[in-house]
C-alpha cells in the first residue's frame, strides 16, 4: 500500500498532513471493519487464517529531546539517523473472524500503559467491537537510541524534563495507522513455525548472577544465554511470503549513550535490511509485500556487545583490561567499563550492522525453509490488571509469599557494561555491604524513606529509590501491570510488563508450556515465547537466586524477590481462558486499571530560541513550551546552501558526501510518513529520490547557531552497488515565523557517482 506522503511531496504543510492522515483513518476505519462482517468463500476458507500486516512511522521530535533507554541526561538528540517505526500483524480465524489478535512491535524502549491506553482508545473508535485491552499487544523493540518523554510515570521522564506530548503523539498515531493497514490488508493465508541457532549475536552481561541459578538447572542449557531465534512464518493463499515474526533474545544496545542521532539499533536495522533485501528499490515504510519485526524476548541480561566488557582508563594499571567478573568495575568503579560489540574498532554503527545481519542471515533461512511445522488451531487472548504492590499467592511447595510495593537498589545506579553508572555506585551491591553514608542521606531527599516492612520485603536489596511510595508530582512507577497472552494455535506469545532474564524467560516459558499440556490444551508441539517488554514497564524480572546477587538486573526487579514467580502464578492460572472451548469475550477477575496520568501537567522541557541559556536546573512545573520562532542568518534565506558539494566532483562507494543548509527547528513537522533529506538521481531527464532519512546511509544533523538560527547537515555515505550516475542533495525544512509554519527546500549542487 502506498504511504500518503511520497517523497515527491515533501512540502505538505504540518497540519494538512495530520488532517489527511486523520481522515483517511476514519474512512479506512470504516470500510476495512467491513472485513469482521463478511462471509468467506469456500476458496478463502481452506486457508486456516485471516492475515494482516502493516507499518507506519512513529518518529518524534528529532532534536531537544532527552533520548530513551539510557536515562543519560546530556544525551539530548541532534538528529536522525533512520525513523522509527511499528509494525503492526493482526491474525483471525476465518471460521469466526471475531477471534483475532493484534501483535505490535514498535521501534521503542519498550510498551507503556499510556500509550497503549490512547492506540486501543483510537482503535476502538475506529472499529467498534473489533479490537480492546484483550486481544491488542504492543511490545518495544526495547531499542536505546529513541525519542523519550513518552511514557506515563514520572521515574523514566526525570532525563527528558518531563512528558513530551509530541513523542508519545507521534508513537500513537503511527501506531494506530500501522493497525490500520494491517486491517485493511486482511486476507487468507497460513502461518508455519520454526527455530535457528544464531551463534555471536548476544552475550550475559551479567554472568556472575546466572551462576546463581542452581546448578541441576543450568545443566539443561548448553549456554548463559538463549541462542534460538524463532520465527513465525506468515504466507498469503497463493504461497507467498508477506512476512515473519520472530523472536531473538538480546538488547538494543549496540548504540552506545554517546550517540544522539534517533535510531532503531539492531533490532530496527534488521527490519530495514530484510525489508530491503525483499524490495530493494522502495523507500523505507512504503513496503507493500514483506514486513518483518525481530522482537526482544527474554533479553534482560543479554547484550550485543559480544567481544566482552574492558576497562577504558587510560594512564591507569588496568586499562585495558577486563572488568571485574562480580562487579563490572575498573579499579573500583563502574564508569570505565564498557562492552564491545564486534564492529567496536570500526564504529559502534558497523557493531549495530553486524548483529543485525546476523539475525536476518537466521531469519532468511527459515523464511526459505520448506520444513516449517504447520500452524493451525484457535485464536485467542486474555488480558487482565495486576496490582503487583503487595500481591499474595502460594509457591508450588504451598509457602505463601508476596510481591512489594516499587523499589530500585543500589546497584540500579551502578548501570551495566552496555550503559555504566556514575560515583561509587557499582553492581553487585547487596544489603551485606554498608552503603555509603551520603547515598543514605540524601536517598531520603528524592523519594520518601522505605519503612521496616518495604526493607524486608525487598531484602536483600538495599534501597535505593522507594519509587512504590513516590507520587510527586506523580506515580514515580506504575504498581499495576497488564498480564496479556495471545494464542494462535500451538504457538502462545506471553506479554511481559518488564525486561526477563534468560534464566527467568526460560522458567515461565516451562512453566506455562506445562500447564498448557497438562490441561490438554495443546499437545507436545506447544511452542511458547516471551514478548516484552510489553504493554507496560515494570522495569526487570530475575529469578530469586539472580535476585540475591543484585546486580543491575536483580536492583531493578522493582516488584522484590518474588515477582518471578508471582508472573508465573498469574500467567499460568488464565491459561484455561486460551482454551478452544473458552467463550468469546470471557474475562478472567482483574485488579483496577492504573490511572490516566497523562491527565497531569508535567512537561519540564524547554525546547525554544531561548535553549541554550536555560539553566538545566527548571523546576518540573513549568509547562513544556515550542518552537518560538526560526530565523535565516543575515543575508540569507531558509533553505541556501551554506557548505556545498564541490562542482563537478566525482564520488565512489565508500565515500561521504554532504552540504550544509539554513536551517529551521525540525520540531516545527516531524514529517511522518516523509523525510527531512532525500538523495536524488538524475534519471531520464527526471530527478528521482533514491535515499531517504530512513536509510542507515544517510544523516540529517540539526545544529542551533544563535537564538532561532540553526543549520543542517545532509550527508550520504555511497553504498557498494550505487549504480554510476548524477546526483544531487536535497533538505526539506519547515520554518515557523509568528504562528505561520512554511515548508521550504534546498538543494546541493550535483555531484556524480562513479
Amino acid at each position: 500500500m502506498p504511504h500518503l506522503f511520497s517523497l515527491s511531496q515533501p512540502d505538505v504543510l504540518l497540519k494538512m498532513r495530520q488532517a489527511t492522515i486523520r481522515a483517511w483513518l476514519y474512512v479506512t476505519g470504516f470500510l476495512a471493519s467491513r472485513v469482521s462482517q463478511v462471509t468467506l468463500s469456500a476458496t478463502q476458507a481452506d486457508s486456516p487464517y485471516l492475515l494482516g500486516l502493516g507499518i507506519a512511522d512513529i518518529t518524534g521530535p528529532v532534536v531537544e529531546t532527552n533520548m530513551m533507554g539510557y536515562a543519560n541526561l546530556p544525551q539530548i538528540d541532534t538528529g536522525l539517523h533512520m525513523r522509527q517505526r511499528s509494525r503492526a500483524y493482526i491474525i483471525a480465524e476465518t471460521s469466526n473472524v471475531t477471534n483475532r489478535v493484534v501483535f505490535i512491535n514498535a521501534d521503542i524502549a519498550f510498551g507503556d500503559t499510556g500509550i497503549r491506553r490512547s492506540i486501543i482508545s483510537s482503535l476502538a473508535e475506529l472499529f467498534p467491537g473489533v479490537y480492546d485491552d484483550r486481544n491488542v499487544a504492543i511490545v518495544g523493540t526495547h531499542q536505546h537510541a529513541g525519542v523519550g518523554g513518552y511514557t506515563e510515570n514520572f521515574l523514566p521522564q526525570i532525563t527528558s524534563w518531563g512528558y513530551v506530548s509530541e513523542t508519545a503523539e507521534a508513537i500513537v498515531q503511527g501506531t494506530v495507522l500501522a493497525v490500520q493497514r494491517a486491517h485493511a490488508n486482511l486476507a487468507p493465508g497460513s502461518l508455519g513455525l520454526g527455530n535457528v541457532t544464531i551463534a555471536d549475536a548476544n552475550e550475559n552481561r551479567s554472568p556472575s548472577a546466572y551462576l546463581a541459578n542452581p546448578p541441576e538447572e543450568r545443566a539443561q542449557y548448553d549456554s548463559d544465554r538463549d541462542t534460538t531465534l524463532t520465527l513465525l512464518r506468515f504466507v498469503d493463499a497463493n504461497g507467498a511470503r508477506m512476512g515473519f515474526l520472530s523472536f531473538f533474545p538480546v538488547h538494543g544496545t549496540s548504540l552506545y549513550e554517546n550517540n544522539t542521532l534517533i535510531s532503531s539499533d539492531n533490532k530496527g536495522m534488521a527490519a530495514h535490511l530484510y525489508e530491503s533485501l525483499v524490495e530493494p528499490n522502495v523507500m523505507p515504510g512504503n513496503n507493500t509485500f514483506v514486513r518483518d519485526l525481530y522482537n526482544v524476548a527474554n533479553a534482560g541480561d543479554t547484550s550485543p556487545n559480544t567481544l566482552d566488557a574492558f576497562c577504558e582508563s587510560p594512564g591507569k594499571p588496568w586499562d585495558g583490561k577486563p572488568c571485574d567478573f562480580n562487579s563490572s568495575t575498573c579499579g573500583g568503579t563502574a564508569k570505565d567499563c564498557h562492552g564491545r560489540g564486534p564492529g567496536f574498532r570500526i564504529s559502534d554503527f558497523e557493531s549495530n550492522r553486524i548483529i543485525a545481519q546476523l539475525q536476518v542471515d537466521g531469519a532468511r533461512s527459515l523464511m526459505g525453509s520448506s520444513n516449517l511445522t504447520p500452524v493451525t488451531g484457535a485464536v485467542r487472548s486474555v488480558h487482565t490488571y495486576l496490582n503487583m504492590s503487595f500481591y499474595s499467592f502460594a509457591l508450588p511447595n504451598g509457602t505463601t509469599v508476596q510481591t512489594c510495593p516499587p523499589a530500585l537498589g543500589y546497584s540500579f545506579a551502578g548501570g551495566t557494561t552496555d550503559g555504566p553508572g556514575a560515583f561509587d555506585f557499582v553492581q553487585g551491591d547487596n544489603s551485606s555491604r554498608p552503603q555509603n553514608p551520603l547515598w543514605e542521606a540524601f536517598k531520603g531527599f528524592v523519594t520518601p524513606l522505605p519503612d521496616a516492612d518495604q526493607i524486608a520485603c525487598h531484602l536483600p536489596k538495599p534501597i535505593l529509590l522507594n519509587t512504590g511510595y513516590a507520587h510527586i508530582p506523580y506515580d514515580w512507577s506504575p504498581s499495576t501491570v497488564d498480564i496479556q497472552m495471545l494464542r494462535v494455535g500451538n504457538f502462545v506469545m506471553l506479554i511481559i510488563p518488564g525486561e526477563m532474564t534468560t534464566m527467568a524467560g526460560r522458567r515461565i516459558r516451562e512453566a506455562v508450556r506445562a500447564r498448557l499440556i497438562a490441561d490438554e490444551m495443546i499437545g507436545e508441539d506447544a511452542c511458547v515465547v516471551i514478548a516484552g517488554p510489553g504493554n507496560t514497564y515494570g522495569h526487570y524480572v530475575t529469578t530469586i537466586e539472580e535476585y540475591g546477587v543484585q546486580r543491575y538486573e536483580g536492583a531493578s526487579t522493582i516488584f522484590g524477590p518474588y515477582t518471578l514467580d508471582a508472573y508465573i502464578d498469574k500467567y499460568t492460572g488464565l491459561v484455561s481462558y486460551l482454551a478452544d472451548n473458552a467463550t468469546t469475550g470471557a474475562e478472567p477477575p482483574s485488579d483496577p486499571a492504573p490511572p490516566d496520568l497523562t491527565l497531569n501537567p508535567k512537561s519540564s522541557r524547554v525546547c525554544c530560541f531561548f535553549h541554550d541559556f536555560v539553566p538545566l536546573t527548571l523546576p518540573s512545573a513549568l509547562f513544556q513550551l515550542p518552537v518560538i520562532l526560526d530565523s535565516p542568518a543575515f543575508g540569507h534565506g531558509f533553505g541556501d546552501v551554506l557548505i556545498d558539494v564541490p562542482a563537478g566532483s566525482v564520488f565512489k562507494a565508500g565515500q561521504t558526501v554532504w552540504a550544509q543548509f539554513v536551517g529551521a527547528n525540525p520540531r516545527n513537522n516531524l514529517r511522518l510518513e516523509g523525510t527531512f533529506l532525500s538523495v536524488e538521481q538524475f534519471i531520464d531527464g527526471k530527478w528521482r529520490a533514491v535515499r531517504s532519512d530512513s536509510h542507515p546511509s544517510t544523516i540529517y544533523r540539526w545544529s542551533r547557531v544563535f537564538l532561532g538560527i540553526s543549520n543542517v547537515n545532509v550527508s550520504w555515505t555511497i553504498e557498494s552497488g550505487t549504480p554510476s550516475g548524477t546526483y544531487r542533495l536535497v533538505y526539506f525544512g519547515d520554518s515557523k515565523v509568528g504562528r505561520d509554519i512554511s515548508s521550504f527546500s534546498g538543494v546541493s549542487s550535483s555531484f556524480s557517482v562513479s
